[in-house]
């Protein structure tokens, strides 16, 4: 039983150690097919075909220089050689720590990507009975809104049986949505909401 027992161990050890073999060399093979990232920039070394470059940077004399000379300046200065406008006579390039401009390029786009998701929606709430009066005082308010930039979102509430008017609320939207046509577009057409029929409106974009 017990020859038995270890032969079972053994065999089991050496399959769970070729079953890792088999898992590490895939890991290899698909690390070796991986395409090297390309940055937007050329870098260092990767900087082939020049003979000279200008050279601009922080507490660095501007001026033209080999780029065995550019190359050592940031070498000595642990930075590395950014080519900025390849297309320049000679190149122009800059020294500077990569790895961060990286970083921070990539966070200022975050921040300016999150700053442009964020709306900021006013909104105006009318009655089902709304007169004339109220109705311009409150279609200035959009007006200003809408020319600042803002979404609309106009609702009509309704208390208790008005909920039985509620085509009146359609009225008013729609004609709160062609008093504005210049400055907003709709996003969609009046919609019930519980008791509330809403309509939200965008800012036309200036031409």
């Amino acid at each position: 039983m017990r020859a038995q027992k270890c032969r079972r161990n053994s065999v089991i050890t050496i399959f769970n150690f070729r079953r890792k073999q088999a898992i590490a060399k895939q890991l290899i093979l698909r690390q070796r097919k991986a395409p090297e990232k390309e940055l937007p920039n050329r870098i260092n070394e990767k900087i082939k075909g020049v003979n000279e470059v200008r050279l601009v940077g922080d507490n660095i004399e501007t001026g033209i220089y080999s780029f065995d000379e550019a190359m050592k300046i940031a070498d000595k200065l642990e930075l590395d050689l950014v080519e900025i406008s390849p297309n320049a006579a000679p190149p122009v390039c800059k020294i500077i720590d990569y790895q961060k401009f990286l970083y921070h390029q990539k966070k200022r786009e975050k921040e300016k990507k999150a700053n442009s998701a964020k709306v900021v929606v006013k909104e105006i709430r009318f009655g089902p009975q709304t007169d004339d009066h109220d109705f311009n005082f409150k279609l200035k308010h959009a007006q200003e809104f809408l020319k600042e930039g803002y979404k609309v979102k106009a609702y009509v509430f309704f208390k208790g049986r008005s909920i039985l008017f509620k085509n009146h609320g359609e009225t008013l939207l729609a004609r709160f949505a062609q008093e504005l046509e210049d400055l907003g577009k709709p996003d969609q057409l009046p919609q019930l909401e519980g008791k509330r029929m809403i309509i939200t409106l965008s800012p036309k974009k200036v031409k």
